[in-house]
């Protein structure tokens, strides 16, 4: 899969990406960084990459209807530092990649995982 991850997320997670076999670059790595939400998710869709943030501006359905991405992927721990966020994500990745992304929004939470 390929996927692109925002700049609120630390990089090191497009690392673990790559070593596990995907297409990952990194908001930072392509200048887009405080890019407005409308700009980033048209590079994402233009490029057909599943977005990994923490930003619930991207999802909103209305704005941005699922159905029209590879994936958007919104991570929502309760703790915002980044040693924490890496373990959060770290934790929930390998089931996140096993649903089938194309046209969903997943967020996940310390409650659960949620698809719609």
């Amino acid at each position: 899969m390929k996927f692109k991850v925002d700049e609120n997320l630390p990089c090191e997670v497009a690392a673990d990406l790559r070593a596990m076999g995907h297409d990952a670059d990194t908001v930072d790595e392509e200048g887009l960084a405080g890019t407005a939400d409308v700009g980033l998710m048209a590079h994402v869709k233009a490029e057909g990459r599943v977005i990994l943030t923490m930003d619930k501006g991207v999802a909103d359905l209305r704005a941005y209807p699922p159905d029209q991405y590879a994936g958007i992927v919104l991570f929502r721990p309760r703790s915002s530092g980044r040693g924490t966020v890496l373990d959060f994500v770290r934790q929930h990745l390998p089931t996140v990649l096993q649903y089938d992304l194309n046209g969903h929004l997943v967020v996940v939470s310390e409650t659960g995982i949620r698809m719609r």
